[in-house]
C-alpha cells in the first residue's frame, strides 16, 4: 500500500528529500544553542567570582561575550533559515503529493468499467478525493518533517544531556519507555475509532448528496423535517466517534505535564545536590548551577520530542484508514480492456448476441438476462418492449460494451465486441442513457461531448433531427446559453432532445434510446422518429420505450420478460399473437381510438421543418406546427 501511494510523490521528490535534509541541520543547530548559552553564563559567572576579567573577545582559545555572541547570533539564524527551508520544501512536497494522489485517484476512476464503479458508492468516492486525500497529506507532511525532527532531536538532546550532565542525563532516558508506552497505547485504542468514523464520514455525505440532488422532491412531498433528522443522526454518528477518541487522545497533554514536572523537580533536586556537594556525575563532568537551567531545556526538549511524535503518530493512525481507501481505489483493476491488435474499425452497424447471458456479479445467484439470441441487419430499428427490471437496459449496455457478457458472444459488426478498441467502440455506438445528464456548461460545450470538433452547421443539422432547435431559438443567447449543473434550467423534454443531439453528433453506426423520449410529447415524439428514418437510415436504431407508439413503426419490436426474448415481431404480428404487447398497447390506448404513428407520419411528411438558405430555421407561419411544439392536446410543457 505505502509503495503504490509513494508513486504519488513523482515530480515533488527532491523536496520530499531536502525538506528532512534541512530539519537535521536545523535541529542539531538547536540542540548547539543551549549547550553554547551554558558555555557564557559559566565564563560570566567565572567573572563575578574573580577568575578573570570579562573581555569583549576572548584570548589563547578562550572564548569572549563577543565572540558567544557572534556564535549564538549564527546559530539563530542558521537555525531560521533551515527552518523556513524545510517548512517550504514540506509545504511544496505535501501538497504536491496530495495533488497527484487526487489526480491518480480521479484518472482510476475515469477507466473504470460500470462493474467496477459499482463497488463504490458516489459519496464514498467523493470522501476519499477529498477527507481522505487531505488527511494522507498531512500524515505525509507530519512524516518528511514531524517525524524527522522528533526523534532526531529526542538523540542529539540525550547526547547534549550526557556531555553536559553526565550520569544525571539517565533521568531523561529513563522516563522516555515508561511515557512512549502509554502514548502508544493511547493511539492504538484510537485507530480502530478513527477507522470506524470514515465509513460515518461515507454515510454523512450520502445523506447531503441526496438531499441536494433531490431537494425539489423533497419540498414537493414537504420532508424538510425528516431530511433534516435523517442528517442529524449522521452527523451525531461522526460527532460521538471523534469525542470518543478526542477524549482519549485529550490523556496526551496532562500525561506529558505529569512526566515533564516530575523529570523537572528530579533534575533540581538532584542537581541542587550534586552542585553543592561538588560530586562529579561521570563522563569526567562536575556540575555546575549554570548547567542546570540547561539541561532542563534538554529535558524539555527531549519530551517535547515525544509528545510531538505522538501527535505525528495520532495523525498517521488516523490517516491509515483513508490510506486504504484510497489505496482500494488506486488497487481496482478496470474489469475491461482494449486487446492487443485491438480492432480500429467497425464495419457496419448489424448486431449480434449468440446465446447470451449475463449477470453483473460472479457471485449472483440468477442471471439478469438469459439465453439472448438475437440478430439485427445493419440500419434496421428495433424497438425493445418489457416491464421494468426485465433487463432492457442490460441488453444495450452489452452492445457498447459497458458490461461484458457473462455467457455467450455479442457481435458488433459481424465481430466480437471484446476485439475492439474500447474507444473505437463506443464511438461508432452512441447511447442516450435513461438517467440523461447535460453538465454545467453553455448547449455548444454538451453538444461537443458528442464530438469535440463539429462545427456551428452540424450542431443545429443535429438539433434539428433531435428537435431541440426550435427551443434553443427561443433562449436569447441561444445555443451559448448557460446550462447549470445537472441541466436544471432546462426541462425534462428540453433535457432528453439535447441529450439525443449530442449523440447524433458522433454519427454513430448504432444508435441507442433508453426510454430517452419520455418527457416529450407523442408529436415530438414522432417527429425524432421520422427525422431518424430520413436522415440517418443506414444507422442501426435501438428504440426501448414504455409507449407503443415509439415502437410501432419499427422493423422488428422485441418483447423481453425476465430477462428473456419472448417474441419478436413487427407491431401487427404481435398485436394479436402476443399478449404482453397487446395488453400494453390496449391498456394505452384504452377509451379513445388509437392514433397510428404511422398515420403521424404521414401527415408530418406535408409540413416539413422549413430552414433558410443558410440552413437557420426559417419563421413559422401561423398556426404552422414546428419539431418540439404541442400541436395537440398533450402539451410539452405538461409531459415534461
Amino acid at each position: 500500500m505505502l509503495k503504490r501511494l509513494a508513486k504519488c510523490i513523482r515530480e515533488y521528490k527532491v523536496s520530499t528529500i531536502l525538506s528532512p535534509i534541512f530539519v537535521t541541520f536545523e535541529v542539531v543547530l538547536e540542540c548547539l544553542l543551549p549547550f553554547f548559552i551554558a558555555g557564557l553564563l559559566g565564563y560570566m559567572e567565572e567573572a563575578r567570582l574573580g577568575q578573570h576579567s570579562l573581555e569583549l573577545w576572548g584570548t589563547e582559545g578562550v572564548f569572549g561575550i563577543g565572540q558567544y555572541a557572534c556564535i549564538l547570533i549564527a546559530i539563530a539564524i542558521a537555525s531560521l533559515v533551515c527552518g523556513m527551508l524545510s517548512g517550504l520544501f514540506c509545504a511544496r512536497a505535501s501538497a504536491g503529493f496530495a495533488k497527484n494522489l487526487r489526480k491518480d485517484l480521479y484518472y482510476k476512476v475515469q477507466d473504470f468499467s460500470f462493474e467496477n464503479i459499482d463497488k463504490f458508492s458516489t459519496p464514498s468516492l467523493v470522501t476519499r478525493m477529498t477527507t481522505d486525500v487531505m488527511n494522507v497529506q498531512m500524515a505525509f507532511m507530519m512524516i518528511i518533517r514531524v517525524a524527522v525532527r522528533s526523534p532526531m532531536m529526542m538523540v542529539f538532546s540525550v547526547v547534549m544531556a550526557f556531555i553536559m550532565g553526565g550520569n544525571l542525563a539517565w533521568i531523561f532516558v529513563g522516563v522516555i519507555p515508561p511515557l512512549a508506552f502509554i502514548l502508544f497505547f493511547i493511539m492504538w485504542k484510537t485507530m480502530p475509532l478513527f477507522r470506524r468514523v470514515f465509513k460515518k464520514y461515507d454515510n454523512l455525505n450520502e445523506s447531503i448528496q441526496e438531499n441536494i440532488s433531490g431537494i425539489r422532491v423533497v419540498k414537493s412531498y414537504v420532508r424538510e423535517d425528516f431530511e433534516k433528522e435523517k442528517f442529524d443522526r449522521a452527523a451525531t454518528d461522526v460527532q460521538k466517534d471523534f469525542t470518543k477518541a478526542e477524549r482519549i487522545l485529550a490523556w496526551n497533554n496532562p500525561v506529558m505535564q505529569f512526566f515533564f514536572y516530575s523529570v523537572l523537580s528530579t533534575v533540581l533536586f538532584l542537581g541542587s545536590y550534586l552542585v553543592l556537594s561538588e560530586t562529579p556525575v561521570g563522563l569526567g563532568v562536575t556540575l555546575q548551577y549554570t548547567d542546570i537551567s540547561q539541561l532542563i531545556v534538554y529535558g524539555m526538549q527531549i519530551l517535547m520530542s515525544l509528545m510531538m511524535f505522538s501527535m505525528t503518530f495520532a495523525m498517521i493512525a488516523m490517516s491509515i484508514e483513508s490510506m486504504r481507501r484510497i489505496y482500494e481505489v488506486l488497487n481496482e483493476e478496470p474489469t475491461l480492456h482494449s486487446p492487443e491488435n485491438a480492432i480500429t474499425e467497425v464495419a457496419d452497424g448489424s448486431i449480434d448476441f449468440d446465446d447470451v447471458s449475463f449477470k453483473y456479479a460472479t457471485t449472483a445467484e440468477k442471471n439478469v438476462l438469459d439465453d439472448i439470441d438475437l440478430h439485427i441487419k445493419s440500419g434496421e430499428t428495433i424497438g425493445i418492449i418489457g416491464g421494468t427490471g426485465v433487463g432492457k437496459t442490460s441488453f444495450v449496455n452489452l452492445i457498447s460494451r459497458l458490461y461484458d457478457a457473462t455467457e455467450g458472444c455479442v457481435k458488433v459488426g459481424g465481430r466480437d465486441v471484446r476485439e475492439y478498441d474500447l474507444e473505437v467502440l463506443r464511438n461508432n455506438v452512441a447511447v442516450v442513457l435513461q438517467k440523461n445528464v447535460l453538465f454545467s456548461g453553455t448547449i455548444k460545450e454538451n453538444l461537443r461531448w458528442g464530438n469535440p470538433d463539429a462545427t456551428d452547421e452540424e450542431m443545429e443539422e443535429a438539433c434539428k433531427l433531435a428537435q431541440a432547435d426550435e427551443f434553443i431559438q427561443t433562449f436569447p443567447k441561444k445555443y451559448d446559453t448557460y446550462i447549470e449543473q445537472g441541466g436544471t434550467n432546462v426541462s425534462g423534454g428540453q433535457k432528453q432532445r439535447l441529450c439525443i443531439a449530442r449523440a447524433l453528433l458522433k454519427k454513430p453506426k448504432i444508435l441507442i434510446l433508453d426510454d430517452s423520449t419520455s418527457a416529450v410529447d407523442t408529436h415530438t415524439d414522432a417527429l425524432i422518429r421520422k427525422a431518424f428514418r430520413d436522415y440517418i437510415p443506414s444507422t442501426t436504431k435501438i428504440i426501448i420505450a414504455q409507449r407503443t407508439s415509439s415502437v410501432e413503426d419499427a422493423d422488428r419490436i422485441v418483447i423481453m420478460d425476465a430477462g428473456k426474448i419472448v417474441a419478436v415481431g413487427t407491431h401487427e404480428e404481435l398485436l394479436g399473437t402476443n399478449d404482453i404487447y397487446t395488453e400494453v398497447y390496449t391498456t394505452q390506448n384504452k377509451g379513445g381510438k388509437a392514433i397510428s404513428s404511422l398515420g403521424e407520419m404521414g401527415e408530418l411528411e406535408e409540413t416539413p421543418i422549413p430552414t433558410t438558405a443558410d440552413g437557420g430555421a426559417a419563421p413559422l407561419e401561423k398556426g404552422q406546427p414546428r419539431g418540439g411544439s404541442a400541436t395537440n392536446s398533450n402539451k410539452e410543457g405538461g409531459e415534461e
